[in-house]
C-alpha cells in the first residue's frame, strides 16, 4: 500500500477512515512548504520575532483537531486549507505582539491572500525550462514540491535562493546577511539555482 507523501489523495482517503498514521504523514508532507511560507510571513510582518517551526507545529495541531471538517481531497485543496490555518496562527501572533486581544477577520483574510500569492509565485523563474507543463502536472503541486526540494539542498544554497528570490533582497543585502562578498554570493546564486533545477528534474 503506497501512503507516501507523493500520494496525498490516498493519505486523505485513509485519514478519513480514522487512520492517525495517514493523517500524520499527510500533514508532515507539507512541513517544508508551510515552514517556508511561515518564514516569509515572519520576516515581512514580525521582523523575525517568532519561530517558523513553532507556527507550523501550531498549524498541524489545529489541522489535526479540525480534520473532520475538511472537505477536500487533492493536494491543492489540502495546501489551501493549511494556508488558511497558518494565516489564522500568524494573525494571532501579530495580535499578541500588537497587544490586541480581539480576532481581526480582515487581517486573517489579508494574510490568506498574501499566503496564496506567495505560494503561486514560489516557483516563478526557478523551474527548469526543460520541464514541460505536462511533466509538471503529473508531479504534484509545484510550490509544495519546490519547498521540499529546497529543504534538501545544502544550507547555503537554500539560504541564497530564499533571500534573493523569495525575499527579493539585493545581492549586497544577501552578502551582508550571509557574511560573504557580493561576488561570491552571485556565484553561489547561479550554482544554487542549477542544483535546485537539477533536483526538481529528478524529483518523484
Amino acid at each position: 500500500m503506497n501512503t507516501s507523501s507523493s500520494d496525498p489523495e490516498r493519505l486523505v482517503s485513509l485519514a478519513r477512515t480514522g487512520d492517525e498514521s495517514a493523517l500524520g504523514k499527510l500533514l508532515e508532507s507539507f512541513r517544508s512548504y508551510l515552514t517556508l511560507l511561515a518564514r516569509l510571513q515572519i520576516g515581512r510582518r514580525l521582523q523575525g520575532k517568532a519561530d517558523a517551526a513553532d507556527l507550523v507545529q501550531e498549524t498541524f495541531l489545529q489541522a489535526h483537531r479540525c480534520f473532520v471538517d475538511f472537505q477536500g481531497a487533492s493536494e491543492a485543496s489540502v495546501a489551501s486549507w493549511l494556508r488558511q490555518i497558518l494565516a489564522s496562527r500568524v494573525a494571532k501572533l501579530i495580535r499578541r505582539y500588537q497587544g490586541s486581544a480581539g480576532r481581526d477577520v480582515r487581517l486573517e483574510r489579508e494574510l490568506e491572500q498574501d499566503l496564496d500569492q506567495t505560494s503561486q509565485r514560489i516557483d516563478v523563474g526557478l523551474v527548469a525550462s526543460s520541464s514541460s507543463p505536462s511533466q509538471r502536472a503529473i508531479r504534484r503541486e509545484q510550490a509544495v514540491l519546490l519547498a521540499e526540494t529546497l529543504s534538501r539542498l545544502a544550507a547555503d544554497d537554500r539560504e541564497v535562493i530564499i533571500l534573493r528570490h523569495l525575499e527579493e533582497r539585493t545581492f549586497p543585502d544577501v552578502a551582508q546577511r550571509m557574511g560573504r562578498s557580493v561576488d561570491s554570493v552571485k556565484k553561489l546564486w547561479v550554482r544554487a539555482l542549477g542544483r535546485l533545477r537539477q533536483a526538481l528534474e529528478t524529483a518523484p
